[in-house]
């Protein structure tokens, strides 16, 4: 089966390079047992080159089983992919065989394999491994003799870094990667995609294909499409069936087109990678003294004004008595019935830790219970803090 052969058997449309690039590694990989991870944004197609390769094996004759991992609920999982026994848990009336059992001599598509639960992933490093998997409830290991072929729409390394995606599992399923291209990096392919969806709805409804004009079709080509080829064909569907008029001009594509990617997007927090490091009390001394900081600098760029224009020695020697006269910093106490700490501008967030767990235990004579409810910290890590400071 050659490249062309293998669009018109799965309905692939289109000519851009990534994508008969991905075709053409598919066919070539197919005649082997090889694992492959398929990568590409969600709608862009990826199922079709996991059929590509299971028709193109000797396994092709045998089961094709495709499971999105992300829409099994976790505490069923194991028990879809490797079945269970009878009496496994409650509900579990009877035995049943899973995909992999099911699959056994054939290929599994596991899609969206990145949403799978660390527990699910050991078993299925097993599996690949050394063929056997157990059944939720059996002590008793089964072979299988399956293809599995991966696919994600999600940054891998990433979730490695994590720790949500085993490493080792990733590079057994790695074993040959394929890079599915989205819609928006196939402009030349959407005028192509739009006429065959366009003619497709015409057929299954008996009506009249929508066609655009130039200008219409250039602005369809420049719209992003985050929902790749998905994504369009509703668009077509929702233009198809509204539209009384057959030609569709630019003006009007632009009423159906989402504007909200034109807009501003709105700031979002993120996970800074040492974030774990820090304790809410390191960050509340960080900022305390960074504002500090900009109140210092901020008095000497007054003081650098004031002695531009002139201004009087008596309000200068201020400004200077100011920036000296104030050498620490206090902590308002969030709980009302706790009193302020100054804390000195000379000593580290490491002295500042220590100095407040040693006056906690002496105030309440070394009963870290207590200590621990003053400081606002549980016990366990008051004792913790305790072997780390030597106190």
């Amino acid at each position: 089966m050659d490249t062309k052969k293998a669009k018109q058997r799965f309905g692939i449309i289109g000519n851009d390079h990534g994508l008969i690039q991905a075709i053409d590694v598919a066919l070539q990989v197919g005649p082997t047992d090889i694992s492959v991870f398929v990568y590409g944004e969600s709608g862009t197609g990826k199922e079709n080159i996991p059929k590509i390769i299971h028709q193109s094996s000797k396994r092709k004759h045998n089961n094709y089983v495709a499971v999105n991992c992300g829409a099994i609920p976790e505490g069923t999982i194991d028990s879809e992919l490797f079945g269970h026994e009878k009496g496994a848990f409650t509900g579990a009336h009877d035995s049943r065989e899973g995909y992999f059992e099911v699959s056994d001599g054939g290929t599994i598509f596991l899609d969206e394999v990145a949403e799978l639960p660390l527990s699910t992933q050991v078993r299925l490093l097993r599996v690949l491994e050394s063929g056997e998997f157990m059944k939720v409830g059996s002590s008793k290991s089964q072979k299988t003799d399956v293809r599995i072929i991966a696919a994600t729409n999600v940054n891998v390394q990433e979730a490695i870094r994590k720790g949500k995606f085993r490493e080792d599992l990733f590079y057994r399923l790695n074993t040959v990667s394929i890079q599915i291209p989205a819609l928006r990096n196939r402009k030349g392919d959407i005028p192509l995609l739009f006429k065959k969806f366009a003619a497709d709805f015409a057929d299954q409804y008996n009506t009249q294909a929508i066609r655009l004009n130039e200008e219409a079709m250039q602005t369809l080509c420049n719209y992003a499409w985050p929902g790749n080829i998905r994504q369009l064909k509703n668009f077509v569907a929702q233009i198809s069936v509204i539209e009384q008029e057959r030609n569709i001009s630019s003006d009007t594509l632009n009423t159906y087109i989402p504007q909200e990617q034109n807009k501003n997007k709105m700031p979002v927090l993120f996970e800074a990678e040492n974030s774990n490091e820090f304790s809410e009390r390191e960050i509340l001394y960080k900022v305390l003294f960074d504002m500090k900081k900009d109140l210092t600098e901020l008095k000497k760029i007054t003081f650098d004004l004031m002695q531009k224009e002139g201004a009087a020695e008596g309000i200068s020697s201020k400004v200077f008595e100011e920036l000296e006269e104030d050498n620490r910093v206090t902590i308002l106490p969030i709980d009302k019935n706790q009193k302020s700490i100054a804390i000195p501008q000379n000593l580290s967030l490491f002295e500042q830790e220590k100095k407040l767990i040693e006056k906690a235990l002496g105030k309440y004579k070394g009963k870290r219970k207590d200590a621990a409810k003053e400081l606002g910290i549980s016990e366990r890590t008051l004792y913790r803090k305790i072997k780390e400071f030597e106190l």
